[in-house]
């Protein structure tokens, strides 16, 4: 079955070596995320990047880069993602985000015709 709807998608960009509280900052966004009951959340490594500081990470083999750029993608009903950004005021300290307005198709279980 395929429902559709609109929605709102809001994308953190962040570097893999970002920490809160000893653990990584993708983490305690996708755990805070859950807490709130998003839709859900996904965390993608870049393989190449730049950001503020003009600086490129990469995986490369003969770059010593560690800190690859990750994104961290929710989507959701507007009302909901827009209620989450006060979690990611106290949670980002340097980084980026976007929110994009997006049409949802969500599968649910169901027999295929």
């Amino acid at each position: 079955m395929r429902e559709s709807g609109r929605g709102l998608r809001l994308t953190i960009y962040l570097g893999e070596d970002d920490v809160w509280h000893h653990q990584p900052l993708y983490h305690e966004v996708v755990r805070r995320a859950r807490e709130a009951g998003l839709a859900g959340a996904s965390v993608l490594r870049g393989i190449e990047g730049y950001g503020a500081n003009s600086l490129i990470h990469t995986s490369r083999l003969l770059s010593l880069s560690e800190d690859l750029p990750v994104a961290v993608i929710i989507v959701d009903e507007p009302e909901r993602v827009r209620a989450f950004l006060p979690q990611l005021d106290e949670l980002v300290e340097e980084g980026l985000a976007t929110l994009d307005e997006v049409e949802m198709i969500q599968y649910t279980g169901g027999q295929h015709p």
